[in-house]
């Protein structure tokens, strides 16, 4: 029971941690830059436990981070808070490349990194570098499938995969515990928070943390406290304080944005170990309670024997009022015990009651604050949009997420790209009839030119067959001295010997293939390409291919390839890209503007549930305070009555005589009392004891040494001895995506 009730204790003050921190995580999620004016403007929702009274300095660490957790760059941001209006103040710090990032601050150098600032009465704001070793090492891993990879490796890829963020504390101090010198480290809260897209990450799991699904992304914000487990000494069994956040899922070509951790040590340093002295005294009374109680129901069982006793054996009835009196001191002094622990319970649920109470006033600023900053922001995002042309309704916090999904589908790529292809499409179908008639143009350019090719042959074979008889004739007639008939009747008779019909051949061909006859050839043939006949033909010829089928799909298909052309053309132009690119540079600034939204929303419903969680909390030690009170009266009434009963018992034992008639009312009103002292046992005191579990020893003593040892911990970068201050750090990872 004891440890059940530990570790509830322990889960419920995770998740007042976790929702009363959130909106620094979400503020840093969205955060483009490290400066002054994001810092004062999350001051509403951020504790400063650091007095206004004097010099005081506010410290902010940005840590920019390899997507493994290795520190690529340190900025440091100070804020020196100058309550009592001096005009110099002398600052030290270990930074360089120092600039002021507010107001016109000026500073000299002195010795020992020391900078003088001319602050005129005002608070001085500063910026620098430094290469310094962090006081908490953060290490994020990636294993795919159970195989340890790394971001690149795993960018583009798909499975199970598991992302572990681990913190290594690294500031620690040495204190005195039960006479031991023991290494104490600066008790630092881990906040990380990432945003998960639902179409990449499913079946999402976080261990030492929360998640929250909106449809679209997942929202995530693991908490983890490295080193508190050493402080406090508190085995692990009973009760495990994280030190590590661990996110798995099943996830579709991986890709994840940047993470943002924050380190602040500001819980301890608001706590006041002077407090705890009451937690002592209050395991301290507990324990007097039980054995208080054990002694009145040792006591009445005592006193119902001795009276039984005193019932069977009237004889011996001297000896048994001695014992009688002696069990009724016991019951006495438990009595008295027994009222001293109830008192001392009542003043400890009195100051839970009131600090509780103090916490719950602040309830109202902290969520009036939240959703005034909630407006601020949703009229800046009104202001960008319209200075951006787009003209939307007024958003609240309830239709924002609305409003803001329609911009973004009015700026889609794809739709813009579809409604500007549909604009060229149309501006190109109006030229088609043009289109078409260069293209049936072209085509019937080709088709004449291919019959004028094929009658031209033609032609030319009739000229070269006409040509060549005449040449054949002719040569027969100069050698032979006959007509080409003779000639044919004498061959066919075998007057004419081979050799005389090879040379006569020979004479043909070479006569064929001298220039006359070819420039003859060609003459005639171009005079009857020329002759109106043959053009006719042609013309037909092209008439008759034109109105086939199969040119008529051609022209179609090439009238369809030239318009598709001309869209293309048109799609790819520097008008039509420069408009698409304008829209969708637009849409990606509406979506980062909606998820930095959606981010703050995520704390604002966190306040409001912790404000609530507050309230019932309240509730509940208010009824515990009241049972105190009624348990005091009811003890106060009791410690009466017994010492009542215990003179009664010792009158009793001066004139036992007389008593004698009274033993059998005396012994049933002790059995009532013992059944009613063991009810009141099982029921009051024994469930008093379990709820406030009492196992407190050398608890305290770590404590206040790890409050001492975060409140000496107040800067990174450094100042004077003389200066308050508080100091919390931004770890910022970088993004995993495919190239």
């Amino acid at each position: 029971m004891k440890n059940g009730r530990t570790k509830r204790i322990a889960f419920a003050l995770c998740a007042v941690l976790l929702f009363g921190t959130v909106g620094t995580v979400a503020y840093a999620l969205t955060a483009d830059h490290p400066n002054e004016k994001e810092k004062e403007e999350t001051k509403p929702i951020t504790a400063n436990i650091v007095p206004d009274t004097e010099i005081s300095k506010d410290e902010t660490v940005y840590v920019l981070a390899g997507a493994d957790g290795s520190v690529q760059k340190i900025i440091v941001s100070d804020w020196i808070k100058n309550s009592i209006g001096i005009d110099t103040i002398e600052d030290a710090t270990g930074l360089s490349n120092i600039k002021t990032v507010k107001g016109e601050a000026g500073y000299t150098l002195g010795g020992d990194n020391t900078c003088v600032w001319d602050a005129q009465g005002n608070d001085i704001y500063y910026q620098g570098d430094i290469e310094k070793e962090l006081p908490v090492e953060l290490a994020v891993t990636y294993t795919l499938d159970g195989k340890k990879v790394s971001p690149d490796e795993l960018a583009g890829q798909s499975g199970r995969v598991t992302i572990r963020f681990d913190y290594a504390n690294k500031q620690y101090e040495y204190a005195e515990i039960d006479g031991k010198r023991v290494k104490m480290y600066v008790p630092f809260t881990m906040l990380t928070g990432l945003l998960l897209d639902n179409d990449t990450f499913t079946n999402v799991e976080v261990s030492n943390g929360k998640l929250v699904n909106d449809g679209e992304r997942t929202a995530i914000v693991g908490i983890a406290f490295p080193g508190l487990q050493e402080n406090l000494d508190i085995a692990s069994e009973k009760l495990d304080i994280p030190d590590y956040v661990e996110i798995t899922a099943d996830v579709t070509d991986f890709k994840l944005g940047m993470t943002v951790t924050l380190a602040t040590n500001e819980l301890w340093g608001e706590t006041d170990a002077d407090d705890l002295g009451s937690v002592g005294d209050l395991s301290a009374s507990l324990g007097e309670l039980t054995d208080a109680m054990e002694q009145l129901m040792d006591g009445s069982s005592e006193l119902y024997d001795g009276l039984c006793t005193l019932l069977e054996k009237s004889g011996d009835l001297v000896d048994g009022i001695g014992t009688l009196a002696s069990g009724a001191k016991a019951l006495k002094d438990g009595a008295g015990t027994l009222d001293e622990g109830v008192s001392k319970l009542q003043t400890g649920t009195v100051s839970l009651y009131s600090g509780l109470n103090t916490l719950a006033s602040n309830s109202d600023s902290l969520n009036g604050g939240a959703t005034q900053v909630f407006e601020t922001l949703l009229s800046t995002a009104n202001t960008q949009l319209t200075a951006k042309g787009l003209s939307v309704p007024a958003m609240t916090i309830s239709n924002y997420a609305d409003v803001l999904n329609g911009v973004i589908a009015s700026l889609d790529e794809t739709a813009v790209y579809e409604k500007v292809l549909a604009m060229v499409t149309a501006e190109v179908e109006k030229q088609r009839p043009y289109i078409e008639e260069q293209v049936t143009a072209s085509i019937r350019s080709k088709a004449k030119e291919q019959v004028t090719v094929a009658v031209e042959a033609e032609a030319k074979a009739k000229v070269m067959e006409t040509v060549r008889g005449q040449v054949t004739a002719q040569i027969i007639s100069n050698v032979l001295n006959m007509s080409q008939a003779e000639y044919e009747a004498a061959v066919a008779a075998g007057s004419v010997d081979e050799e005389r019909q090879t040379a006569i051949k020979n004479a043909i061909e070479e006569q064929m293939q001298s220039e006359s006859v070819l420039q003859t050839i060609e003459s005639n043939t171009a005079t009857q390409m020329a002759s109106e006949t043959i053009q006719s033909t042609i013309a037909a010829n092209v008439d008759a291919q034109m109105q086939s089928d199969n040119v008529k799909v051609l022209v179609a298909e090439n009238t369809q390839s030239q318009v598709e052309k001309a869209i293309s053309e048109n799609m790819s132009s520097e008008k039509v890209q420069s408009q698409l690119a304008a829209a969708s540079e637009g849409a990606q600034a509406v979506i980062s503007l909606k998820a930095s939204l959606d981010s703050y929303n995520s704390f604002y419903i966190g306040l409001q549930s912790y404000t609530a969680g507050v309230a019932q909390a309240m509730a509940g030690a208010g009824e515990l305070k009241n049972g105190a009170e009624r348990l005091k009266a009811g003890s106060g009434q009791l410690c009466g009555g017994i010492s009542e009963l215990y003179d009664g018992i010792l009158t009793m034992q001066d004139k036992s005589p007389a008593l004698i008639e009274g033993i059998t009312q005396l012994r049933d009103g002790a059995m009532q009392l013992s059944d009613g002292l063991t009810e009141f046992n099982e029921k009051g005191i024994q469930k008093l004891v379990e709820a406030v579990d009492g196992d407190l020893d050398g608890l305290v003593e770590r404590i206040r040494a790890t409050e001492n040892v975060s409140r000496n911990y107040k800067t990174f970068a450094g100042t004077n001895s003389d200066v308050d201050g508080q100091v919390k750090f931004i770890y910022r990872t970088q993004s995993v995506e495919a190239d």
